[in-house]
């Protein structure tokens, strides 16, 4: 990724297990904060009936995306249930430049790959309350067969497994509560110290100057 200069937005990874509810949470939180942007992902995924193509994610063939992940077109990528999904590079570094801040709804390898880009990256961990709330929540969501079900509650516990990976760790059981509690590490993350120092360069050079 290239060198980012002066003043910037703050770049944050949500991660959780299929049906955990993070896109929710993510949706709730950019229509209620402007200065918010979600990355739509590039994905060979199917489209489901009501998605919406460059808005839920761009959908794509696999030889387009495979072409795009060849150019380095992706800040990362991954492969998940047999579909791939990529994250614009272009598109996070110009928001971040413009002093948006950005969230990147993305899977743990995704995640993994981002931090080693981009250390400064909040890392977000959204867990359910049980594995069985997991599984009434996808089996209410109807969208998949009982198979697939089956399939995501044991990709979920791989999910899991790399939670001390994260920097903060939310349960979303209750979903006002849950998303307090991740507007409240979003304004933290705003307020470090590193964060004001890059942001604040100026002021900070008018308030100590002699």
């Amino acid at each position: 990724m290239k060198a980012l200069h002066g003043p910037v937005g703050k770049l944050f990874i949500v991660t959780a297990p299929s049906g955990a509810g993070k896109t929710t949470l993510v949706r709730a939180l950019v229509e209620s904060d402007p200065s918010l942007r979600v990355s739509v992902s590039h994905t060979t995924r199917p489209k489901r009936s009501k998605e919406e193509d460059g808005v839920n994610y761009h959908f794509v063939e696999k030889a387009q995306f495979l072409d795009m992940l060849h150019a380095g077109d992706f800040l990362e990528s991954a492969e998940v249930y047999g579909h791939h999904y990529g994250t614009s590079h272009s598109w996070v570094v110009e928001q971040l430049e413009q002093q948006q801040n950005v969230i990147l709804e993305i899977d743990w390898q995704g995640a993994t790959q981002v931090r080693n880009l981009i250390p400064e990256a909040c890392y977000i961990f959204i867990l359910p309350p049980s594995l069985e709330s997991l599984t009434d929540r996808l089996e209410q969501r109807a969208q998949d067969d009982a198979d697939t079900i089956e399939r995501r509650m044991a990709q979920a516990r791989g999910v899991i497994a790399h939670v001390a990976e994260a920097d903060f760790v939310i349960i979303n059981d209750d979903f006002d509560v849950a998303l307090e509690d991740v507007r409240a590490v979003i304004r933290a993350q705003r307020l470090t110290t590193a964060h004001q120092q890059r942001n604040l360069a100026e002021l900070l050079t008018k308030l100590t100057r002699s």
